[in-house]
């Protein structure tokens, strides 16, 4: 990767909700705690700090609350159609309460 000057982000533990950063048990190699490091000098703006509050939680609320765990369908197009449903399911309550 560091040939192709990809800028990898290398999961480097579990952390609980609003928790202290996650030190991990796992073996400490190189990669990771350099990923640490980067994790730690981000600041609070780091994008991959922010993935927790913007992204996840709407596949967490749509697993959880909607019960919606695989696709009932089968091929690309259905599997998106029915991916684009279950985005307006989740999103009308929010239009709604928005208007």
């Amino acid at each position: 990767m560091e040939n192709r000057k990809i800028d990898a982000f290398i999961a480097t533990g579990r952390q609980k909700h609003n928790g202290p950063a996650a030190d991990g048990g796992q073996a400490k190699t190189p990669k990771t705690e350099e990923m640490r490091k980067r994790l730690r000098e981000g600041g609070f703006e780091s994008p991959y700090r922010l993935r927790k509050q913007t992204v996840e939680p709407v596949f967490g609320q749509i697993k959880h609350a909607r019960g919606f765990r695989q696709f009932l369908m089968r091929g690309i197009e259905n599997v998106s159609a029915e991916w684009a449903m279950i985005c307006t399911v989740h999103n009308i309550p929010k239009l709604a309460k928005a208007t």
